[in-house]
């Protein structure tokens, strides 16, 4: 996920996509705990993802308040 992609998003979908992140990091996690999972990079990535979502919700929150 690009961060240009994130940007364009709106408040709803970002909140949408920040849960589909979580789930998808917690069964990475679960999968690369029970030996079942091919490239373990993937949980760094779907970090870095969720990581830009947070980002992007915030810089808006900030925005609004000024």
């Amino acid at each position: 996920m690009r961060a240009k992609d994130v940007h364009n998003m709106t408040d709803e979908e970002l909140k949408a996509k920040l849960g589909e992140l979580k789930s998808e990091l917690f069964n990475l996690r679960f999968r690369h705990a029970s030996g079942q999972l091919d490239n373990p990079m993937t949980i760094a990535a779907c970090k870095k993802d969720i990581a830009r979502v947070n980002t992007v919700i915030r810089e808006r929150e900030i925005k609004s308040r000024m």
